[in-house]
């Protein structure tokens, strides 16, 4: 069935949490931005396949991008980046979520770097998954007397992602626009 999960989402209006408030929060779809500057013709697909057995995506347009740290002296190679709407088959927690996708990255073979690296050396992201927007269900609140079915389903702005990159804002754009037409 076609339905359109965000049309009329404005961002500036949304709730915007910590995700460490919301590490036990159950999610039913999330927003997430994907990036790399490493094989990323190889890695993007990759990671897509992966996300796409959680459940339904749907992708905005994949936009090549300069690395914003990159100077004249030190040039960096350029990111990839593209945004993935997944409506999950089952809820899962943030924090369920959020190791999933760190494996994810390692399949890809993400190396994180544990000391600081030399000022020559470029930092090579195979992928990189950071979650912008999670959907919940609002649990009951042991304060009412209203039963779970009663209560709505909303999106919540991860606070350390916003404002997003303006990478992240239009491919964010494209899929409310395209009203994330699976699910």
């Amino acid at each position: 069935m076609m339905h359109k999960a965000l049309t009329g989402l404005n961002l500036e209006t949304l709730k915007k949490r910590p995700p460490e408030q919301l590490q036990a929060q159950s999610v039913t779809a999330v927003l997430l931005a994907l990036g790399s500057n490493y094989k990323a013709e190889y890695y993007l697909p990759r990671v897509r396949q992966s996300l796409a057995a959680l459940g339904d995506i749907q992708l905005s347009t994949a936009f090549q991008n300069p690395d914003f740290t990159s100077t004249k002296e030190q040039p960096k190679p350029d990111y990839t980046n593209q945004c993935v709407y997944l409506a999950l088959k089952s809820e899962m927690t943030l924090q369920q979520l959020q190791q999933v996708f760190k494996q994810f990255e390692c399949d890809c073979d993400r190396q994180r770097l544990t000391e600081p690296t030399a000022l020559n050396q470029i930092k090579q992201v195979s992928m990189d998954i950071d979650i912008l927007l999670i959907k919940t269900v609002l649990n009951e609140n042991s304060l009412s007397n209203k039963t779970t079915s009663e209560w709505p389903e909303q999106w919540i702005v991860m606070a350390d992602r916003y404002p997003f990159k303006a990478h992240e804002r239009a491919g964010v754009e494209e899929l409310i626009l395209n009203g994330f037409l699976k699910g």
